[in-house]
């Protein structure tokens, strides 16, 4: 039976660069994997998938209003689907988070979703949270702090440098985030003084 997987972490440790592996797994063997992310990224890399290792693949782009059931279910139509790969898994919306378990369901292809669990304030992303929620198969895929425990936090920085925890949930450019520890996190955000008390 196929099955909806999420596998989450912060940012930069290396997602992309297991979801293309895993593509070309498919591929090697002569499979046909269909591959998504999202639209949020086509001014830096329009319709690819792209790792820190200089790895890429191209992708079709996914918008808030595309339903992915019926993307994916035509696509099956004109040539079989093995798997379904999704890059920027955090930016689905609620809504294709289960219309991709429709496709695990219903057509009985397997999904493979790979984001962020939560944002630069310490929330849950929409998508991410209907993830955790529903899918079949959770992973976390690892990374670490500078102070080298388990970074689960992403901290964003402004253009001068300086943190921030007001904005909008998503901004795209990736240099202005840093990957930290739960305790690094918060001692950033809410002040080394909070931090000390604890």
């Amino acid at each position: 039976m196929a099955k909806l997987y999420f596998s989450y972490s912060t940012m930069n440790a290396g997602k992309s660069t297991l979801l293309l592996q895993a593509a070309y797994n498919y591929r090697e063997r002569g499979m046909h994997p269909l591959m998504f992310t999202s639209a949020l990224h086509q001014d830096l890399h329009c319709g690819r998938i792209s790792s820190r290792l200089g790895m890429s693949a191209e992708a079709t782009t996914f918008r808030a209003e595309d339903d992915l059931f019926e993307a994916i279910t035509a696509s099956h139509h004109k040539q079989r689907v093995d798997s379904v790969f999704v890059d920027e898994a955090q930016f689905l919306t609620p809504d294709q988070v289960w219309q991709l378990a429709r496709v695990t369901d219903r057509l009985n292809i397997p999904v493979l979703c790979y984001g962020l669990r939560t944002d630069f304030r310490g929330e849950l992303f929409p998508g991410s949270a209907t993830l955790l929620a529903i899918a079949d198969s959770l992973r976390e895929v690892r990374t670490i702090c500078h102070c080298g425990r388990k970074a689960t936090m992403v901290l964003r920085r402004d253009p001068s440098g300086a943190v921030t925890t007001l904005g909008d949930q998503i901004a795209v450019e990736k240099s202005l985030y840093v990957s930290l520890c739960r305790r690094h996190w918060e001692e950033e955000t809410r002040g080394s003084a909070k931090a000390a008390d604890i």
